[in-house]
């Protein structure tokens, strides 16, 4: 198989899961500054392809306008309008790199056709994730779509590694996992389901955020927690848990692989996601509610799964003897 093809793959499969994790930034953004509905249409913006920068370039009766389309005291503002129509703007660069992805997985079709189908899976739940995004933007911001969105993309990003690591399995063989101890492999997966929990907990934590920032008309932060639900103190002592069981995984892995394995750096970058996590949550939870520790707590939790989903499909690719 030609290794210049292979090569190009592999970065073009990383460069898209990298955009993946932009686009889930710049959403968390969008989300935590209250600009969902900046463009309160789709895929234009205000009826334009490039969104106004001065209300001056808008109808004169544009409120009405959009009351009319269910949209009441919508209100151009131009940061919030220029914030939501970056987040479109990567998400359409996901969608160009991702084709890329699926033209470039072809060279597998003969040697490992599942690499194939992947990839192109993948394309496909780009293109949903697009529909889904503009369902978001009809649904008037319904906390449901917005979690079902970044749901799909966390799916889409699994999809990509699972992809990418299985494309260079030949790489991971050598490692022989029988150093490690015979539950390894069953705590972090263990590990990995913890994570979907937590960030299932969170997911109903930042919908109760959204409502408790619409109720204060996205001020006065500082008396936002005590307004949060009984499940934000769960998520939050959950945290801990998380965190031990993680540095047990790490400290087994440093002990008994080769320190300059890529799966034992990646179990270094998941330590150090894990803390920048917390303290993110410590931020909201004791500063608060700076907006931009919102988008980072949930960029976190995001790569904090990739990375062990990573690992898992490292292991499994591993030596068996």
């Amino acid at each position: 198989m030609n290794e210049i093809a292979m090569a190009r793959f592999r970065r073009l499969g990383m460069l898209t899961v990298c955009a993946v994790y932009f686009v889930i930034l710049v959403g968390g953004i969008v989300r935590a500054s209250g600009a969902g509905m900046g463009c309160p249409d789709w895929p234009t913006c205000f009826g334009q392809w490039v969104p106004p920068t001065s209300e001056t370039q808008l109808p004169a009766n544009y409120h009405e306008i959009y009351a009319q389309r269910g949209y009441e005291n919508t209100q151009f503002n131009p940061v919030k309008t220029w914030t939501e129509y970056t987040n479109r703007l990567v998400g359409v660069t996901i969608g160009f790199l991702i084709f890329l992805t699926a033209w470039s997985s072809r060279i597998y079709r003969k040697t490992d056709k599942t690499v194939f189908y992947l990839a192109m899976l993948a394309f496909l739940l780009v293109g949903f994730q697009g529909w889904l995004g503009s369902t978001v933007v009809a649904s008037n911001l319904k906390p449901l779509m917005i979690t079902l969105h970044m749901l799909v993309a966390l799916l889409i990003v699994a999809l990509l590694i699972y992809t990418i690591t299985r494309s260079q399995r030949d790489t991971f063989a050598w490692i022989d996992v029988t150093v490690l101890p015979a539950k390894f492999k069953t705590i972090l997966k263990l590990v990995m389901c913890m994570t979907l929990l937590q960030i299932a907990m969170g997911t109903q934590v930042r919908e109760a955020v959204d409502f408790i920032a619409h109720e204060h008309a996205y001020i006065q932060r500082e008396f936002w927690r005590e307004d949060f639900p009984i499940i934000f103190y769960v998520h939050r002592s959950f945290s801990s848990l998380i965190l031990f069981t993680n540095a047990w995984l790490v400290w087994k892995l440093f002990l008994h692989i080769d320190k300059k394995h890529p799966l034992v750096r990646a179990s270094f970058l998941l330590f150090a996601l894990i803390v920048t996590a917390i303290l993110a949550g410590i931020s909201l939870d004791r500063l608060g509610m700076p907006p931009v520790a919102q988008p980072i707590h949930l960029l976190m939790a995001n790569l904090i799964f990739g990375v062990q989903f990573f690992m898992w499909m490292a292991l499994r690719y591993s030596t068996q003897k």
